[in-house]
């Protein structure tokens, strides 16, 4: 009697064991999954503050810009639709599409500057270069960091066994940032 005691013991134990290791991996993959979960969005809000710290100089560059360049009215109308645009994008598919335009809008600009010597050598547009030229560094960096934030979130939320989990959560596949085709790089501002 004393051998079946032991031996249901030894069985309830056992299976009290596998349940206590199996609830302990679900934790476990839950949490790690909501921690990637947790990246990409923080990986987002970066390319937000970015786009933004981008947006906020452009009013400058362009007020300067119009010091020089007055009769060029179409362009500083292009790139303040394009900047009202970035500004009121809610999603992140939303705010590539208006960064493609305004990143094309500010490589016309550029383009025009160049026909205004004088203002190439005004030191308030060269400050105003070299930060844009930052926060174009900046933006590509953050852009890149998200979507290897991307990777590893979907990536765990696909393989086996976290699959599991993830679809027992509604966890979802994120998405990349993805610019426009042929905006691949910041426009081009140096002289």
């Amino acid at each position: 009697m004393k051998n079946s005691t032991k031996v249901i013991f030894g069985i309830i134990g056992a299976f009290v064991l596998v349940i206590v290791l199996i609830v302990g991996w679900g934790v476990s993959t839950y949490n790690g999954i909501v921690k990637a979960e947790t990246e990409v969005e923080e990986k987002a809000s970066t390319i937000q503050t970015q786009l933004q710290r981008r947006s906020d100089l452009i009013p400058n560059l362009v007020e300067t810009v119009k010091a020089y360049a007055s009769h060029e009215k179409e362009i500083f109308t292009e790139i303040a639709e394009a900047r009202a645009k970035l500004n009121g994008a809610t999603t992140l598919e939303e705010q590539a599409e208006a960064d493609a335009e305004l990143s094309s809008a500010l490589s016309r600009l550029m383009v025009i500057v160049e026909n205004y010597p004088e203002l190439k050598a005004n030191q308030n547009f060269i400050g105003l270069q070299d930060q844009l030229e930052n926060t174009e560094n900046r933006i590509a960096v953050a852009r890149k960091d998200y979507n290897e934030a991307v990777k590893e979130y979907n990536y765990r939320i696909r393989r086996f066994p976290s699959s599991i989990i993830a679809s027992m959560f509604g966890f979802e596949k994120a998405k990349s940032f993805e610019g426009k085709s042929g905006i691949d790089n910041p426009p081009d501002v140096s002289f």
